[in-house]
């Protein structure tokens, strides 16, 4: 992998092996994509204490966006979508705001990516699937509505043991589960899931766009970089070259 074209950098919960995996499989030619985990503690990939560690992760996000930002990656990820709900939406844009600043380096999350998207491609009434507890799937509903979605069902996955080990089709079936007829979107949360390699074929039978929060995060990223090629098999979002227009492009500023 070569970074002629971008550098994609990306902040990731410890013990996630699925960003990455995901993100190298999806990287269009000449763009290369960088990783640094971020500080939390307590078992990883447990639903036990997710919160906690969501902020532990913010409270040392500063070391860890230094480390990753000398890399010199043309944008900065926050890939963890749970941190995100912690904040709410005013929070995660001055999170974004205030780290754009101190580095210099677009830096997008995975929600607002995940909103971001959901708006340009119309969609107003949105079905929600996660691999949290209830309480967790509940607060992102609220997070979602904050950004003026209409959350029509929003559920999450039985029996997580460790969001790591889950498997396509069981990502498949919770698809298909929250989904519902007056939605005009499905949008699965958790960076942890393996939701690129099911979201193509889901939206052909749903007939209607698939959302996750790892191709949100891949299609801002892209974008922000000025990438336009298509990926295919993950969703109209990161197929359709026309969903990354120039004028999305952000030049990265160097401090210093």
């Amino acid at each position: 992998m070569t970074d002629w074209r971008a550098r994609l950098g990306f902040l990731i919960p410890p013990g996630t092996p699925t960003v990455e995996r995901e993100m190298f499989a999806a990287a269009p030619e000449g763009v290369s994509v960088h990783f640094n985990r971020m500080v939390a503690r307590g078992a990883v990939g447990t639903l036990q204490n997710l919160q906690q560690r969501a902020a532990s992760q913010l409270q040392h996000l500063d070391e860890t966006v230094d480390l990753l930002a000398s890399v010199e990656p043309d944008v900065i990820v926050l890939a963890h979508t749970a941190t995100s709900y912690t904040l709410g939406r005013e929070g995660d844009a001055q999170l974004s705001a205030r780290m754009q600043s101190r580095t210099g380096i677009p830096f997008v999350t995975a929600l607002g990516s995940a909103a971001a998207a959901l708006d340009l491609l119309g969609v107003r009434r949105l079905a929600i699937g996660t691999p949290y507890d209830m309480a967790l799937t509940q607060r992102s509903k609220a997070v979602f509505e904050q950004f003026g979605f209409e959350v029509v069902h929003a559920n999450c996955l039985p029996d997580v043991k460790s969001i790591f080990d889950e498997t396509p089709r069981r990502v498949y079936g919770l698809i298909k589960s929250v989904n519902r007829i007056e939605a005009d979107a499905v949008f699965i949360s958790g960076v942890g899931l393996p939701t690129l390699g099911v979201l193509g074929q889901a939206e052909i039978d749903l007939g209607k766009p698939v959302l996750s929060s790892a191709c949100a995060m891949l299609w801002n990223a892209l974008r922000t970089a000025g990438i336009a090629t298509p990926v295919a098999g993950c969703g109209r979002l990161l197929q359709d070259p026309g969903l990354r227009p120039p004028s999305a492009y952000q030049a990265v500023r160097r401090l210093g």
